[in-house]
């Protein structure tokens, strides 16, 4: 029977490693100070920080040590691949001229796309919401300001009814090519993956490009899918192609360690990734760690 992928490689040992998380540099609720308590408060000792198309202003080089909790400066890159978009991972991101361009690009373009969502929402309900376009707006920003409004929607409302993808306030944004941002990502990361397979329509398609694609080291395998899905096919592309294989919670609040690593599983991810840098605490750099 197919098994909830939010299980670790062993269920009977702890996580240790969640490897995919968001802060509010991006759309998560955790900001880059908060990381290391809810980590330890998950009994998580390292931690990637994935936020979307961004890498976090706050992380000074590809794995730091705070308050005694390992962070990877991560980042969730989406791409087009032709028959679907696809989010990509990148661990230990080193800052490339190529990379950094690009990230740039993408956050002009959310900031614009963000103001065009934000006028049709507010036009369409006629509310003013009181968010401004800025880089690392995305829906889950619109959507919590719609649930905190007098317009009669809540979170998940405000995506169902009006900027989901069929939604009538949606405006879809641009995205890397595929050969793009794997080029951008192998050039930058100790460490490429494919996110969620079971999340794309065309799941067979998506663990292709994990098993044919060079650039792609990784697989995400450990995901809370809140689902049953067949994690036996990942492990199967996984043996197949030699990929390593990763997971996280993907977490947008403020709880970790829902899904992840085992010591176990998560020792060949180590081999790959940077000594961590020692942070002393009140001093990880500018912490830019709101929107801008």
């Amino acid at each position: 029977m197919p098994a909830d992928s939010a299980d670790s490689a062993d269920s009977a040992d702890p996580v240790v490693a969640d490897l995919h998380a968001h802060t509010t540099v991006s759309d998560g609720t955790l900001t880059l100070d908060q990381v290391p308590a809810a980590a330890s408060n998950a009994g998580v000792d390292w931690v990637a920080v994935t936020d979307h198309d961004r890498i976090h202003p706050g992380l000074d080089a590809p794995v730091v040590e705070r308050d005694g909790v390992r962070i990877v400066r991560g980042i969730e890159l989406r791409v087009d691949a032709g028959f679907e978009r696809l989010d990509l991972l990148g661990y230990g991101v080193e800052h490339t001229d190529a990379l950094d361009a690009e990230i740039d690009r993408l956050q002009r373009d959310r900031r614009e796309r963000g103001a065009a969502i934000l006028d049709a929402v507010e036009e369409r309900l006629g509310v003013d919401l009181g968010v401004e376009p800025r880089a690392g707006l995305g829906r889950p920003h619109i959507a919590r300001a719609v649930d905190e409004s007098d317009a009669p929607y809540d979170y998940a409302a405000a995506f169902d009814e009006l900027i989901g993808d069929d939604g009538p306030c949606y405006v879809a944004r641009e995205v890397t090519p595929l050969d793009e941002g794997l080029d951008l990502l192998a050039d930058a990361c100790a460490l490429v993956g494919l996110a969620h397979p079971f999340r794309y329509e065309r799941v067979d398609e998506a663990l292709s490009v994990a098993r044919e694609r060079d650039a792609v080291d990784a697989v995400e395998r450990f995901y809370p899918y809140g689902r049953a899905v067949d994690d036996a096919r990942i492990d199967r592309v996984a043996a197949e192609a030699d990929l390593l294989k990763t997971g996280g919670t993907d977490a947008h609040e403020r709880t970790l360690g829902v899904a992840g690593l085992t010591g176990s599983a998560f020792a060949p991810v180590r081999k790959r990734l940077p000594e961590p840098v020692p942070i002393e605490e009140g001093s990880a750099g500018a912490t830019t760690d709101e929107q801008d």
